[in-house]
């Protein structure tokens, strides 16, 4: 569909969340302040028991929210995919938010220059859980190539932005993976798939650190397990020792070029 001549394109932004009262305000005003403002922005809420509603509640941008108990984030995710009814499908979840007031800007014009494309992603930047403007880790993704899955390569996430298309045709998060659901869904998109999306290597979000995947040891095991599974359940070549070997040096390599980037930001 050729939206640049159609219709000026909506961009869904699903935010998932769970009694996030002293971080979600950061994530909500990084969206209302977008320059961008043909959005949907959906708040997906597990029931929270503190005030993350009552605050969500005082951004008049917000037109959706569900409040319900739910069978984890990923569920959650699932759930704000099925009432979005934007032409793009993103998510910024409660610990998340964007890097500047024009990042929507840039990922509109991308779609309406490329009108071929499926999907776009960027960088991403780890901050201090209490101190955002204290970066951490710099997670530079790049062009994707057939098989980089494999070797633990995944863009960030919350940079992901794809066609809700792309959605429909394809499928959601599957909920069998608790924590790498969404690097499964990425793998699917483009290595299973073969989806059209190009790198663009601008830093679009930041992320407090100590999030599901990141808050311990067991969990990034967990998480590279289950990666390791998804690469096995679609025929994808998986060898053990290259996958975790390829992620450390690059992990390693993300922390210690830190220092001579964070000057830009």
């Amino acid at each position: 569909m050729d939206f640049k001549n159609r219709h000026k394109i909506k961009v869904s932004i699903i935010t998932v969340c769970l009694n996030s009262e002293k971080t979600i305000k950061t994530t909500l005003d990084s969206v209302a302040n977008q320059s961008y403002k043909t959005i949907e922005h959906i708040i997906i809420d597990g029931k929270s028991t503190d005030r993350t509603i009552s605050i969500v509640k005082k951004y008049p941008h917000i037109k959706k929210v569900i409040s319900e108990p739910d069978r984890g984030i990923y569920d959650a995710m699932n759930k704000g995919i099925k009432i979005a009814n934007g032409d793009i499908i993103s998510f910024l979840n409660s610990d998340d938010f964007y890097a500047n007031n024009n990042v929507l800007s840039k990922v509109i014009g991308i779609f309406n220059s490329k009108s071929n494309i499926d999907a776009c992603y960027s960088d991403l930047v780890y901050t201090e859980r209490w101190k955002i403007n204290k970066n951490i880790r710099y997670w530079k993704s790049k062009n994707f190539l057939p098989g980089l899955f494999s070797k633990g390569w995944c863009p960030p996430h919350t940079t992901f932005f794809a066609r809700q298309s792309i959605y429909k045709k394809f499928g959601g998060f599957d909920l069998k993976y608790k924590i790498a659901a969404d690097v499964e869904l990425m793998m699917r998109f483009l290595e299973v798939f073969n989806i059209s999306a190009i790198y663009v290597p601008e830093l679009w979000v930041k992320m407090r650190s100590g999030g599901t995947t990141n808050k311990n040891i067991k969990n990034i095991i967990e998480q590279n397990l289950e990666i390791l599974h998804a690469l096995q359940n679609h025929n994808l070549t998986s060898n053990k020792i290259t996958f975790f070997v390829y992620k450390f040096f690059s992990r390693s390599f993300q922390f210690l070029r830190s220092g001579s980037l964070w000057k830009k930001f």
